[in-house]
Order: C-alpha cells, then structure tokens, then sequence
C-alpha cells in the first residue's frame, strides 16, 4: 500500500508551474536547476507531459520546454495519472489478490472511501490552483484561503473580493 506521490510526478506538477510562469522557452538545464534535478531525470519527467500534449518539447539550440495548455483544465490527478499511471490498479491493499468488493478484505470499505476521497480533491485540484500559490507564497503573502476550483485571497485584492476571502477563511476554519 503506498501512500505517496513520486518524485517524478512531484516534478513533473512543479515543472508545469514553472512553465507556466516562464516568457519563452525552457531548456532542460535550466528546469532542472528550477525543480533541483539532472536534465536527464528531466527528459524522463516531461515525455508523458509531452506525450498528454500539455508540454512542447522542441529540439536544437533555440528549441526547450514550453506548455500547450491552459493548466485549469489539467487536474494534479491527471498529472500523477500521466505520470505513474492509473492510481487504481485494481489489487487489494491487505491481500495480494485482486480487489474484490464481494469478498472484501477487513480494509475493503475503509480503503476505497479513502481512496475515493483523496483522488477526488487530487481530480479536483487543477495545476494552475498551485500556480496562484506559488506566486503569492513568492511574495510573501502570509495567509492564503484555497478553494478547490483555484480561487485563493489574500489582503492585497479589492474590497470585494477581501471579503469573499474572509467567507471563505470563515468557511474553511
């Protein structure tokens, strides 16, 4: 039973942020010293975003990493799907036998409770959520309120929206 994000699908969301912010093309080196790894790991991090057609990967000395996509449409699942495959892969997480829910184990409803909970907010997570909370932890924002639809609030906006953020701190405490 694991628990965990991979480091290759951790880099491969941190590399969709840094694209997002980026002015023109990245070469491999550079992204790997923006995400703290090797290029090469990084060519192996961005072929499934190349191959989901997020990411363009052109080739040459002008060539670099640069995104296709707007990221609102792509969720954090759909990236660790892309990325490691399907979360689900149908096996029991007491047995080693496939999951079956007419015989199931002690943890069989438990687990795909949890389960169904966890990918659900990871579905519901889109990449560009974690943009807005990057750039706002950047400036130093002390206090951000996330909403799953990638909406966040901080003291600097307008009236308005201030106090939409101070509904949603309330909502969220």
């Amino acid at each position: 039973m694991r628990l965990e994000v991979t480091r290759r699908a951790d880099l491969a969301v941190r590399a969709l942020v840094a694209l997002e912010g980026a002015a023109t093309r990245v070469k491999a080196p550079v992204l790997a010293e923006t995400l703290g790894t090797t290029p090469g790991f990084v060519a192996q991090v961005m072929a499934p975003l190349v191959h989901a057609e997020w990411v363009a990967s052109d080739p040459g000395p002008t060539g670099g990493y640069s995104l296709r996509v707007a990221l609102g449409g792509v969720s954090v699942l759909a990236v660790i799907e892309a990325v490691d495959g399907a979360t689900d892969q149908g096996r029991c997480v007491v047995e080693d036998r496939a999951c079956d829910g007419s015989h199931p184990c002690a943890l069989h409803a438990a687990w795909a409770s949890a389960r169904a909970d966890l990918t659900g907010r990871l579905a519901a997570t889109p990449v560009a959520s974690l943009v807005g909370r990057a750039a706002a932890w950047r400036a130093g924002v002390p206090k951000i309120a996330y909403t799953a639809h990638g909406f966040y609030f901080h003291e600097h906006m307008p009236p308005l929206k201030r106090f939409t953020g101070s509904l949603a701190r309330s909502a969220s405490s």
